[in-house]
């Protein structure tokens, strides 16, 4: 079990109580309003949302021109086109998603220690020769198809995600090994439709003032897994510049998966990551594990979001 403790141990009941879901709603409503009418106001590449350069070369063959030392300092060009898959899809999404209380927690990882985990099509994406591994701890509602109600008992659920990033012909997006949720409608509709890695799971998360505190455990016999987190929420961060590790850790506008031999590509569309700053109090899990990473060792780099409106579209042949 990989086990990380800094100032204490969590605490609470793990439940949501009805006043603190409603605080989260009412939160991500007036965010929600804001970030759709901004969301189209960023400049973007020219380029095509196959992102793929100009001579066809590949993304991962270019090499980085600015260096800044300090991690959080470091702002990189390394040829890949991070900015037009970040356009609005053509078309209508499939489903309007509110995601909230999130915590990102990412460790780097050599690219090879991934390599027989991801499907060879896809490059591994790297920040300066690094890749990553992120374990994302979140709350969803009033998930909906588009241009319906939310439906009461089913459109409120938790979920845990640990994923990685990776290219396709230049496109920029996530990989998950595995997703875990306490709704088994939404485990059967994507490992169905999204051919994604769901697990079902029970999951409680509570708050406390600026502290909230996130419990898992995976419920799937074949690949049982635990986590459990209590963090607290810092200061509003500025919006993460293209370049910085920041953005290339959060701004991912594109899941892949496979079938077969087959790549598929799913968009989402949604404004900027409203990052603050958090400090992880104390974590233990073996979910990475579960999933057939590596441990994962030492402190992980940690940001928060309070709330985000998303849109998801389609899963389409990549």
């Amino acid at each position: 079990m990989t086990k990380d403790k800094e100032d204490g141990q969590a605490n609470g009941d793990g439940k949501t109580t009805g006043a603190k879901k409603t605080g989260v709603k009412k939160s991500a409503t007036r965010k929600a309003s804001t970030s759709r009418k901004s969301a189209s106001g960023k400049s973007v590449s020219s380029k095509s949302a196959e992102g793929e350069s100009a001579n066809g070369e590949s993304a991962l063959s270019k090499t980085s021109t600015t260096r800044v030392v300090g991690r959080k300092k470091v702002i990189l060009d390394d040829g890949v086109d991070r900015e037009t898959i970040r356009q609005r899809p053509a078309g209508l999404p499939l489903m309007e998603h509110h995601w909230g209380k999130l915590l990102f927690m990412h460790w780097p990882i050599s690219a090879e220690r991934l390599r027989s985990l991801v499907p060879p099509q896809l490059e591994i994406d790297t920040f300066d020769g690094e890749a990553w591994v992120g374990v994302t701890p979140f709350t969803l509602w009033d998930v909906r198809l588009s241009f319906t109600p939310p439906v009461p008992y089913l459109s409120d659920f938790h979920e845990l995600n640990v994923r990685t990033y990776v290219l396709y012909r230049g496109v920029p997006g996530v990989w998950f090994f595995s997703l875990n949720t306490n709704s088994s409608m939404t485990v059967l509709g994507a490992r169905t439709f999204y051919f994604l890695p769901y697990f079902n799971a029970r999951i409680d998360l509570s708050q406390e003032g600026e502290t909230i505190n996130y419990r898992l455990r995976r419920t799937d016999a074949a690949r049982p897994a635990e986590f459990e987190a209590t963090w607290e929420i810092g200061e509003e961060l500025p919006e993460a510049e293209p370049g910085t590790l920041e953005f290339f850790l959060t701004e991912r506008y594109c899941l892949y998966s496979a079938s077969g031999e087959s790549i598929f590509r799913a968009r989402i569309h949604h404004p900027p990551w409203p990052l603050r700053q958090a400090a992880l109090r104390s974590h233990t899990s073996d979910i990475a594990e579960s999933d057939y990473l590596p441990k994962l060792k030492g402190k992980p780099l940690v940001h928060y979001a309070e709330a985000l409106a998303v849109d998801v579209w389609p899963p389409e042949k990549a």
